[in-house]
């Protein structure tokens, strides 16, 4: 048990963010399924990070960290029968399943908190058709068998992408051509250009059709070294604390990135914020800001920090197309909600979203951070703005993808105080 008490303040300086998560987790996948070794960096360990390296150390790498430079060799015989702990990450799980059976390994995968209970649905619809037995009694633990056939896979695109991710990822080991197509349109399209931007890195070509992808079979992930860009989802959070009354500038950001969080540049400028580029650094400076209209279907992991951002802006805003967010660590939609509304914001839930009218300032309380840590990070850049200390629980949660962000946090000026209570 945790939690964080946080006193109001104004952020003010210069952060460096980490690496992107969804970034780190797809080059460690395509390096240890490369033959040789491939160095990656900059590297931020977090608690989804270190249980893709272990999982990758299943498929038969070996993974030698040196500071924040990770040298990954891949090519050696993988582990089967394997048990993969994918702790929280739901990436981690949803990209490994058709790896590893593409690799024809027999593995049993588990987790922790609310993963066991997230969709896998997808899976036990097409891999049975192609080779792969699948037993659950419904999450996880999720065992498998066989070898993954080549073939055509058809899937929703309006589940997760993560689905899409993992075939892909699998796809190029076959035998034979494999197509992907989708049933539904495709949310969230940023993270599968990422999943294809890595994997050209790592020398796998696949092919764009007009309602999802041909893979050839027979391919190889080739060794090489590989930069991993800064998180915008992680940078969201400070141009929160830049709009809502500070003056920050962030750096480790690629400009042009494909990452979908990209977006938070566009939507703090439509709040109403004053953002720019200094050379390689976005600077944020507070503004009035106002409400405005979100649709949330490409950029789920930014409505935490928008909801928090909204809470505090003129008139209102409607976040909409945000109804997988009821399936992620926690109900986020219900907990953003729960959690400013104690504060002393106006925000209603829809079935797929939140309508948030703006007050000028919020009041301290206590609050849930439901042992999710976009809500936990999200809460403390709202509490900015409370006029008396804002306790939230669950604070280790973080730990989970920024372990860092309190100290990132209280070197900017902010003061927050971390309690571990055994």
């Amino acid at each position: 048990m945790s939690k964080v008490i946080v006193h109001p303040s104004t952020l003010q300086g210069t952060v460096s963010v980490p690496c992107s998560k969804s970034a780190a987790h797809r080059a460690i996948l395509c390096a240890a399924l490369a033959q040789g070794e491939s160095i990656l960096s900059p590297i931020a360990v977090s608690n989804d990070i270190h249980v893709t390296a272990q999982a990758a150390q299943a498929l038969g790498a070996n993974i030698l960290e040196e500071q924040r430079t990770w040298r990954v060799t891949g090519g050696s015989t993988p582990q089967s029968p394997a048990e993969i702990d994918c702790g929280e990450s739901g990436s981690t799980l949803r990209f490994l399943i058709p790896v590893c059976a593409a690799l024809g390994m027999e593995a049993t995968f588990t987790g922790h908190g609310r993963l066991p209970e997230r969709p896998i649905g997808v899976y036990l619809d097409v891999l049975p058709a192609h080779g792969v037995s699948c037993h659950t009694e419904g999450g996880l633990p999720l065992s498998i068998n066989g070898t993954l056939k080549q073939g055509e896979f058809i899937l929703p695109g309006n589940i997760s992408s993560q689905f899409i991710t993992g075939l892909l990822l699998a796809c190029p080991l076959l035998a034979g051509e494999s197509t992907i197509r989708l049933s539904s349109p495709l949310e969230s399209a940023a993270y599968v250009d990422m999943t294809l931007e890595a994997m050209r890195a790592f020398g796998v070509t696949v092919d764009p059709l007009d309602n999802g992808w041909r893979i050839p079979g027979g391919q190889r992930y080739r060794a090489r070294p590989f930069s991993v860009e800064g998180d915008w989802s992680q940078a969201a959070f400070f141009l929160a604390a830049g709009a809502l009354g500070g003056t920050l500038s962030i750096g480790g950001l690629k400009r042009e990135s494909t990452q979908g969080d990209r977006a938070a540049e566009s939507l703090f400028a439509t709040f109403g914020a004053e953002c720019a580029w200094k050379d390689e650094t976005l600077c944020i400076k507070s503004n009035n800001l106002y409400g405005m209209e979100i649709d949330a279907a490409q950029i789920p992991d930014l409505v935490p920090i928008l909801a928090a951002t909204a809470a505090l802006a003129k008139g209102r805003t409607r976040i909409y197309n945000a109804a997988r967010l009821r399936i992620k660590e926690s109900d986020r939609l219900a907990a953003m909600a729960d959690g400013l509304n104690r504060l002393g914001a106006q925000v209603q839930e829809t079935p797929d979203g939140l309508l948030i009218d703006g007050v000028e300032s919020l009041h301290g309380g206590e609050v849930d951070g439901y042992n999710d840590h976009r809500v936990v990070m999200a809460l403390s850049i709202a509490a900015l703005r409370a006029d008396g200390l804002v306790t939230i629980s669950d604070a280790e949660s973080i730990r989970k993808s920024y372990p860092a962000f309190f100290e990132d946090y209280n070197r900017l000026g902010g003061k927050a105080d971390v309690i571990n209570m055994g």
